[in-house]
């Protein structure tokens, strides 16, 4: 996140490190394996008993997990969102991005695309109509769905849950000067795309999730947030920081001055260099990551 229009190839850096996992968007299903029945073939039988939502999964990964572990064709989940009946707020209009809320859900032979979505939203609506949220959002001068959304970016940037309540509280300082968010993983949910880079072109794409341009909060969440983003929202850490980047793993550094933002961006972009490197040969042949 920066204020400044860099050179095309120039990284602005909120993001965090982690995203192989949302990046390959992969099915998550828990199994469990039956003890072998003593009979003549000695066959072990298996069968699904949950499907397994992480946090930060945008709702195109939770559809495409439902339509793997009910052994459906690629789509399906989708195409049954109209007659689902999902419980959702007003505010969603429908879509219900955010509401997909992330843990083991259970599969059964009964299973439906519906089913599994409505527990879900179910579940959400649990978790986020509860008092202690609807109270906090109110601190916090938002509702409890631009709380979700706001969940939702913390759920993507913030590299570890203990950064988190600062992540919160840099969008909640943003907001409250009038300054765009500017936030790399709103443009990564337009381009359905999980990473680090974000270039001028991708800055000035049209789109309402684009939060170098728009001012605000997304029209709607960004992924399905878990409860320790949730948390970070209600409660965000109290400072002035307007800025962060990760460096490197384990180093996500916030300030309120942008000339020391500029310095840790450059510091990281040394880093990456530098990782890069040694991860290649003279001949760009692979070779071990630096310790």
């Amino acid at each position: 996140m920066q204020m400044n229009t860099p050179s095309r190839r120039t990284i602005r850096l909120t993001r965090r490190g982690k995203l192989a996992l949302v990046a390959t968007g992969a099915v998550v299903a828990g199994t469990a394996v039956a003890v072998p029945l003593l009979s003549l073939d000695h066959r072990v039988e298996t069968k699904p008993v949950g499907l397994v939502i992480p946090e930060g999964w945008r709702a195109s990964q939770v559809y495409d997990a439902v339509d793997k572990a009910l052994t459906l064709p690629a789509g399906s989940t989708r195409k049954s969102l109209a007659k689902a009946a999902l419980k959702l707020p007003g505010d969603a209009d429908g879509n219900p991005e955010g509401y997909l809320f992330p843990a083991t859900y259970p599969v059964d032979k009964k299973a439906t695309p519906q089913s599994l979505l409505q527990f879900m939203v179910d579940t959400a609506n649990k978790k986020f109509d509860a008092a202690p949220v609807a109270a906090g959002a109110q601190r916090n001068a938002t509702n409890v769905y631009q709380a979700v959304t706001i969940a939702s970016i913390v759920q993507a940037e913030a590299a570890t849950k203990a950064d988190m309540g600062k992540v919160a509280r840099v969008v909640f300082n943003r907001l409250e000067r009038g300054m765009p968010l500017q936030m790399d993983s709103t443009i990564n949910y337009v381009k359905n795309r999980s990473t680090l880079w974000t270039t001028s072109d991708d800055t000035r794409i049209d789109s309402p999730y684009n939060s170098y341009q728009r001012m605000g909060l997304p029209p709607t969440p960004i992924d399905n947030p878990g409860e320790d983003a949730m948390r970070a929202v209600l409660n965000p850490t109290p400072g002035d920081w307007l800025y962060f980047v990760t460096v490197k793993p384990g180093d996500t550094r916030f300030t309120a001055d942008y000339a020391e933002h500029q310095r840790n961006v450059a510091e990281f972009n040394a880093e990456h260099q530098k990782s890069k490197a040694a991860q290649q040969s003279p001949s760009g042949s692979p070779q071990p990551s630096a310790k």
